[in-house]
């Protein structure tokens, strides 16, 4: 199995009337900015494990994870919005780095908060790394009856027990489904994955660790207006980092594109766009010396 080079530590902290979790690694102070790290849909904060084991300097870093997952308390309700991670956000860092400028890398999921926040709180942020967090295709208001509709059935077969999560008979189990999704994943890190991934339940069956209300469909349309607002307002310089493998087209299959991606990225002021070779999804599993490297070269720069 995997053994980290770097362990980290773990503490909860009372955030918006939920325990966060929260795994932190390196000094309690230093003289770099904190780094944050936002993991994705249906992850957890350990799956940075492997890329900050390839960081070069020791620094504070700060990896939550999101209400709903990991060993983050669930919100107690059946659907989740997508403001709430951006208010989460806002007062983690209050209270883990008050009154300082920080360096922010988000993965998909947690790469579209990353560029929200960055708008919303623009002098909060001192460098940001988008890592494959690509939004979503756009829509028209004509969609939304249908989207309401989708969104309130859904809630209902959730109370049915239709959307409750696979379980696993067991760790070496839950590696394998970890492996079968990305083929990239070593077993040795797939099966330490799968310690922070999942968890036995009562009946002693291994349970992903994500609140299935996270499978609800929003009832709110991707409004690409909203979300190049946003990017207009980012000050901090952005490096969006992509796969080679191109997921963005394998999840769409033409709705959404890489082009239409990078034409969205021209409402950043300051940003470059940097591609992992040999990667997909998750890159920073796929390929976690090359993606530390390209986030320790641009937080660098002066």
């Amino acid at each position: 199995m995997y053994t980290p080079a770097k362990p980290s530590r773990s503490s909860m902290l009372p955030l918006r009337r939920l325990n966060y979790h929260v795994r932190q690694w390196g000094p309690e102070e230093s003289a770099l900015p904190p780094l944050v790290l936002l993991h994705g849909w249906m992850d957890v904060s350990a799956s940075y494990q492997f890329m900050v084991d390839a960081l070069w300097h020791e620094r504070r870093i700060i990896a939550p994870d999101w209400r709903g997952f990991g060993r983050t308390a669930s919100a107690q309700a059946d659907h989740y919005l997508f403001a709430d991670y951006l208010a989460d956000l806002d007062l983690l860092l209050d209270q883990c780095a008050p009154d300082q400028a920080v360096d922010l890398v988000g993965h998909s999921m947690g790469g579209n908060v990353a560029m929200m926040y960055a708008g919303v709180r623009p002098a909060r942020i001192r460098r940001l790394v988008n890592l494959e967090g690509f939004g979503l295709p756009a829509t028209q208001p004509a969609q939304a009856p249908a989207r309401y509709a989708q969104w309130i059935d859904e809630i209902k077969q959730l109370h049915q027990g239709d959307k409750a999560l696979k379980t696993y008979d067991g760790p070496e189990a839950v590696a394998q489904r970890l492996m079968k999704t990305n083929p990239r994943l070593s077993q040795d890190k797939a099966e330490w994955l799968a310690l922070h991934w999942a968890q036995p339940n009562a009946q002693g069956l291994w349970e992903i660790l994500g609140d299935p209300a996270h499978k609800i469909t929003s009832a709110q349309l991707y409004r690409v207006d909203e979300a190049l607002a946003l990017y207009g307002c980012i000050t901090a310089p952005v490096l969006a980092v992509e796969a080679s493998g191109d997921s963005l087209g394998q999840w769409w299959q033409g709705k959404y594109s890489l082009n239409e991606y990078h034409q969205r990225l021209t409402h950043v002021r300051n940003v470059r766009i940097a591609v992992v070779p040999d990667a997909g999804h998750m890159l920073h599993h796929d390929q976690p010396q090359a993606v530390a490297a390209l986030i320790e070269r641009f937080l660098e720069e002066s």
